[in-house]
Formats: structure tokens, C-alpha cells, sequence
């Protein structure tokens, strides 16, 4: 029987990244709502361990999430994670207070008096924090493991009944032993074996799939991204002939990117591939429309219209299948997160489409968990680690109107940047890299003459997870390089800047 881990979520930003990093250690994890999962359910799914997520609220509001308090007394290993851990004290008879100091956000210091979870963890690490609310007095049987300057209960255990709690972020990058503390509650309090792989998730996928999809058509929205492209694969392995795939062109495509699409899925997979010409249409939508979220919203609405009519040239189809991943689920404002920006696939939907449902293989995947399943797909490398492109192309990287004239500078900006950095051998070193046409023009001077030309900004960013990133430290000389090609091969342009922020405070995207 395969091991798992629940992940119950009270609706916290990071619910999926807890699963993810739990898989990371090969543990498979499932996220499940506190509200669509019984006490029975739990009881009869032979759980090795359940994490408590985070979560907006105070558990002494008497409208917060909470769940049965019985689940303490399963004899399965808890672990609270910051609403988590203050909801695990809560059900124990702890005592929860707002803080009194202020609240605690970002790094601290954390220190830890040892016990299970902080084996092989130095007395003094850093933890991320993100609360207002804190443990005032643990309940009976706990003891507290850890504090900080403002938190006196930054972490308790109950070694008897194997309930634990952090009021940090174990699953964020920025809590320096986070992954060692997850590791030690898998293996030493959960006692995991830690033999579940990605194949275990693609053959179980494919064979879920082929049940669900059972003499269903489907029709993939493909955009050429490495999403749309594993998505496309997996449900091809899935249902076969009855996949149909959808490229459309929208006008708002990198330099060559409708040519290597074709390449690719029709010849080398040979699949049903349409290629819908729609650049006039969408121009036509956005001709005038500066603010980005509608600019979002009506490619958002464009492709399924596109997709509709498309079906129903083809005959019945029942699905619509996208390459959705978590990252565009969480910023679109799924559940209770806040909307960041909506993604084409997520939250730039309309509210009626033409189709039974949708269907989203890798939802809960993040970006390196979806090359992974790629290349178990037998996806050839090139096509898996290529860069990643929104849904809304060039569209989000043309600050301002879209035009003709915009698109084609940046197309070229694009396409030199990349190719320097290609060049440097430097390829898989940003996560992401690209180029963004701002909406300001800059005084140069060009052969003794004035130029008044576009600022073209360079991005790259380093990151695993895509939640959050850091701007990559590129070679000086690598910039240089693509500056002068920049300024000197594209019309245009007299001006090119490098953006050193990182996410948060910023997006990876412009807009």
C-alpha cells in the first residue's frame, strides 16, 4: 500500500508547496479541504502523518476553519504549521493571543532546545515567519521546542501522542533547516520509507485519466509552453486519437515559436494539431486596452470563444484540458488567496464556456515537478527546459497599448537576450529570462544625432518553486553584450535596463 501524507488545509497560500516539498523528501502527499473530508475519511485512508496548513484567520474567531478535535486522538502523527500549529494548540486547550510585541514577517532568528523535529538542526537558524497571532500557553502534555525574540512558543511537541506544532514556515526556502525538519517528521515521527518517485505520479495519472476520460473527446489548449506541452502528452497517453490539440496563434507569440510547435507535436508526436490563424481577432480586442488585468482578461476569454468554435467544427467535444500548474492558481486568488493576477487559464476564464469541464492534470504540480513529469514522458529535454511563456504571450511583456510596431521591437530584444545567455552557457542558470518593452521613450544619441527611443528591461530570475524568486546575478559582460546588440540591431530601442527586484515585492511578470 502506497505511504501518504495528508496535507488538511485551512486555507493558506503555501498548502500546495507543503505537499510539494513532502514529495520532494519522496513521500507522497494529497492536500485535502478541512471542509470536504470527514473524520471517517481520515480514519479509513491510512494516513502515516497529517499536516495542519496555515491560514488567514484567528482560531478564536468562531468563523475560522476549525475540524473535529477526535482527530487528535487518531494515534496518526500531526504537525501544525503556523494557523496550524496555533489551531492544533487551540483543539488541545491552549491558550491563543494576538501579539502583543507586533506581528512577526520574514526572517528571524529562531532557537531551538532540541527534540524530534530540530534533530540534526543548529541551536540559532533562521525561520520565515508570517502571523499576528501566537501560543500564549500550551496545552497539557506539550512542551515548547523553540522561540524567537517576539514569539515565546515558536514550536511545541507532545513526543507521547506525536502531536507537533512550528508557528514558522518549515516549507519555504527562506527557513534555512525547513526541509531537515520536514524530513524529520516524515521519517522519525511518521517513520515514512520515502519510495514514492514521479513515475508513481505519471502512471497514476495516465491510468486515472483514461477511467475519467472513457470515450470522452477531448481538446487541449496548447500554447507551446512547457505546461500545455506535458499537459498535451500526458492526456495523449491517456486517451489517444480522441485528443485534439488547439494552437492558436495570437499574434502575441515569441520570435519562430509558431514554427517550432508545429515541428514538434506534429511530426515528432504525431498528433491532431489545429492551428488557428486568430491574430486579427485579438488585436482587434485589444487595440486601446493599457491596464493588465484587462488585457488578461479578454486573452482569457478569446481562447475559450477560439476553443469553442473549434469544437464545434470538430464535432462533440466534452473537455477542454490546459496546462494550468499551482503557481497560476494561486495568484488567479483560488480559495482564499488573494488575486495577484489572473492567468488566462485560471482566473482570466469567463463564467460560461462551451464545454462539459475542464480538465487540469497539473494543477497541483509546480514547474520543476512538470519538467519532471515531462521528461518521464519521453519529452525531449530541449522542449521540457525551455523557457516559460504566459498564456497571454508578449501581450503582459508590451507595457501599455499593444501594437504592431511594439511587438516587433520586442520579438528581436527578446529573441538577441536570450541568445546571449545561450550563448554564455547560461541557460539553465535564471529559472526565467526575457525581455520587456517598457511604455516610456529615453533621449539617446545615435551617428551624432538625437534618438528618442523605446527603454527595453531585461528580467531573469532564480527560483524552484516560482512562489517566490530572486533576480539572477548575471555576468556584467553577458549584459554588456546584449545592451550593445540591443541598441545597435533593434529599431527603435535607444535605451536597455536590468531589473534587480525581486518576488516579493514584485511578480516575475511585468504586469
Amino acid at each position: 500500500m502506497q505511504e501518504k501524507i495528508l496535507v488538511l488545509d485551512f486555507g493558506g497560500q503555501y498548502n500546495l508547496l507543503i505537499a510539494r516539498r513532502i514529495r520532494q523528501q519522496h513521500v507522497y502527499a494529497e492536500v485535502k479541504s478541512y471542509s470536504g473530508i470527514t473524520l471517517e475519511q481520515i480514519r479509513g485512508e491510512g494516513y502515516k502523518g497529517i499536516v495542519f496548513t496555515g491560514g488567514p484567520n484567528s482560531v478564536y474567531d468562531p468563523a475560522a476553519p476549525h475540524f473535529d478535535p477526535e482527530i487528535l486522538r487518531l494515534g496518526i502523527p500531526i504537525l501544525g504549521i503556523c494557523y496550524g500549529h496555533q489551531l492544533l494548540a487551540w483543539m488541545a486547550g491552549g491558550g491563543i493571543e494576538a501579539a502583543e510585541n507586533g506581528s512577526e514577517y520574514g526572517r528571524v532568528t529562531l532557537r531551538s532546545s532540541g527534540g524530534v523535529l530540530f534533530d540534526a538542526v543548529p541551536a540559532e537558524s533562521v525561520c520565515w515567519m508570517s502571523h499576528t497571532d501566537f501560543v500564549k500557553s500550551v496545552p497539557d502534555g506539550f512542551i515548547v521546542t523553540a522561540s524567537t525574540k517576539n514569539c515565546p512558543c515558536a514550536a511545541m511537541a507532545d513526543d507521547e501522542r506525536n502531536l507537533y506544532g512550528v508557528q514558522f514556515h518549515p516549507e519555504v526556502t527562506h527557513t534555512a533547516c525547513g526541509s531537515q525538519i520536514l524530513h524529520n517528521f516524515l521519517f522519525k515521527v511518521c517513520a515514512c520509507r520515502g519510495d514514492w518517485t514521479m513515475e508513481d505520479f505519471v502512471s497514476k495519472s495516465i491510468e486515472s485519466l483514461r477511467l475519467e476520460l472513457s470515450g470522452k473527446n477531448a481538446l487541449c489548449a496548447l500554447s507551446g509552453g512547457v505546461d500545455s506541452a506535458v499537459a498535451a502528452v500526458l492526456l495523449h497517453r491517456a486517451v489517444g486519437e480522441r485528443l485534439t490539440c488547439v494552437f492558436v496563434d495570437h499574434g502575441l507569440l515569441r520570435k519562430g515559436e509558431r514554427e517550432q510547435v508545429e515541428q514538434v507535436f506534429r511530426r515528432r508526436f504525431q498528433m491532431n494539431l489545429i492551428v488557428v490563424d486568430a491574430r486579427e481577432r485579438f488585436f482587434t480586442r485589444l487595440r486601446g486596452v493599457t491596464e493588465p488585468e484587462r488585457k488578461r482578461k479578454i486573452i482569457g476569454e478569446e481562447f475559450i470563444r477560439v476553443f469553442e468554435e473549434e469544437a464545434k467544427k470538430l464535432g462533440k467535444q466534452d473537455v477542454l484540458v490546459q496546462g494550468t500548474i499551482y503557481p497560476d492558481v494561486v495568484e488567479s486568488g483560488a480559495g482564499n488567496a488573494s488575486v495577484i493576477k489572473s492567468h488566462h487559464n485560471v482566473g482570466g476564464l469567463p463564467d460560461r464556456i462551451g464545454f462539459e469541464r475542464i480538465v487540469e492534470p497539473l494543477r497541483e504540480l509546480f514547474k520543476d515537478e512538470v519538467r519532471a513529469v515531462g521528461l518521464k514522458l519521453g519529452i525531449p529535454e530541449e522542449l521540457v527546459m525551455r523557457q516559460p511563456f504566459p498564456g497571454p504571450g508578449l501581450a503582459i511583456r508590451v507595457m501599455g497599448e499593444i501594437t504592431e510596431e511594439k511587438l516587433t521591437v520586442l520579438r528581436e530584444a527578446d529573441a538577441i537576450f536570450r541568445e546571449e545567455i545561450v550563448s554564455a552557457g547560461l541557460a539553465d542558470a535564471p529559472s526565467q529570462y526575457f525581455a520587456v518593452l517598457t511604455d516610456n521613450r529615453s533621449v539617446g544619441v545615435m551617428g551624432d544625432a538625437r534618438t528618442y527611443g523605446w527603454v527595453i528591461a531585461l528580467r531573469a530570475v532564480s527560483t524552484d518553486d516560482f512562489m517566490t524568486a530572486d533576480w539572477t546575478r548575471l555576468p556584467w559582460e553577458l549584459l554588456a553584450r546584449a545592451s550593445s546588440r540591443i541598441t545597435n540591431e533593434v529599431r527603435s530601442v535607444s535605451r536597455v535596463v536590468y531589473d534587480i527586484t525581486s518576488k516579493p515585492p514584485a511578480t516575475v511578470e511585468w504586469e
